[in-house]
């Protein structure tokens, strides 16, 4: 089954910097498309970083020029490098693929992992 785990959160002062990494399984990593999502608090979950199996990225207008989104297709692993971070940064970040079925897609995400920006 599809699984989607994230690590790297934690705690950093504003204009510090953070990489999380989602390690994925269950699917072809290769083809698919990933992205990271954040949820902060009294908010819906929102998109932040997309990258596409040939590499092409795309971002949030908020995170554009500061985080960085990659991966690895031979460790099946996305990462999203996170550089001068604002306390508007705070949230929990999932991981997320969406795989086409039959007849619907289907989206997975990880647990998520909380990163907090404060001083």
């Amino acid at each position: 089954q599809v699984q989607l785990v994230e690590t790297g959160g934690g705690s950093v002062q504003p204009g510090g910097s953070l990489t999380l990494s989602c390690a994925a399984s269950g699917f072809t990593f290769s083809d698919s498309a990933m992205n990271w999502y954040r949820r902060s608090t009294g908010w819906q979950r929102k998109l932040v970083a997309t990258i596409l199996p040939d590499e092409r990225t795309n971002y949030t207008d908020s995170v554009r020029g500061r985080f960085a989104i990659s991966r690895d297709n031979a460790k099946n692993t996305v990462y999203l490098q996170m550089n001068n971070l604002e306390p508007e940064d705070t949230a929990i970040y999932y991981c997320n693929v969406d795989i086409p079925g039959s007849t619907w897609i289907h989206h997975y995400w990880g647990d998520g992992i909380q990163v907090t920006v404060s001083s």
